[in-house]
């Protein structure tokens, strides 16, 4: 009896939770351009040629009569350092806002995330920065990203990817010009290409 309870318990917290959680793979380059210049459309590979993928776990914490959502998310990256340095981890644990925009029966998300970077090393593009700046480093740091995808789902009406979206994402490490252990100039910008599906 008391395992049938639990059961039914679980399978309620289930249908509860329908949707409310978020799976994102991605990966990418990182940028020799500051995080302006790229929002800007500048986008310039760095010279090190280094890159990065990772997943990331959301969790809905509300949605709003307008098109707005918040979730609370977590990620785990590798970076790939091209034989510059070992390769590494990075955790992050950041806030993200969503605007869902349904624009010719397409659904087009824009998203804005800030939080906590946690890097195992320093990226090289940082060390290089920070050289160039004499500036310092920090393997903590804030976390920003920005995104912009599509509901692949709607656009090739595909039932089973109806919560699914393809997209782009810029990444970024920073010191808050120097509120965070004193990273002035120094910090890093990943551009991603990620896919994300809500279950």
């Amino acid at each position: 009896m008391r395992k049938l309870l639990f059961s039914l318990l679980t399978c309620k917290l289930l249908l509860l939770a329908q949707d409310n959680y978020s799976f994102r793979l991605a990966g990418g380059m990182a940028d020799s351009n500051d995080f302006g210049q790229i929002l800007s459309s500048q986008i310039s590979p760095h010279k090190t040629n280094t890159t990065l993928i990772g997943i990331d776990g959301g969790y809905l914490l509300k949605h709003f009569e307008t098109p707005f959502d918040i979730y609370i998310k977590g990620g785990l990256y590798r970076f790939l350092e091209n034989a510059y340095q070992d390769d590494f981890f990075e955790t992050t644990l950041y806030l993200k806002l969503y605007y869902n925009l349904a624009l010719c029966s397409q659904h087009i998300r824009f998203g804005i995330g800030e939080g906590i970077s946690y890097a195992f090393a320093i990226p090289m593009v940082e060390q290089m920065e920070a050289e160039e700046e004499e500036d310092h480093n920090s393997n903590i740091l804030n976390y920003l990203e920005v995104s912009v995808d599509f509901n692949i789902g709607k656009i090739f009406h595909i039932k089973a990817l109806e919560f699914t979206y393809l997209g782009y994402t810029l990444k970024h490490r920073s010191g808050i010009y120097g509120l965070i252990n004193n990273v002035e100039h120094g910090g890093s910008n990943y551009n991603m290409l990620h896919i994300e599906t809500n279950f």
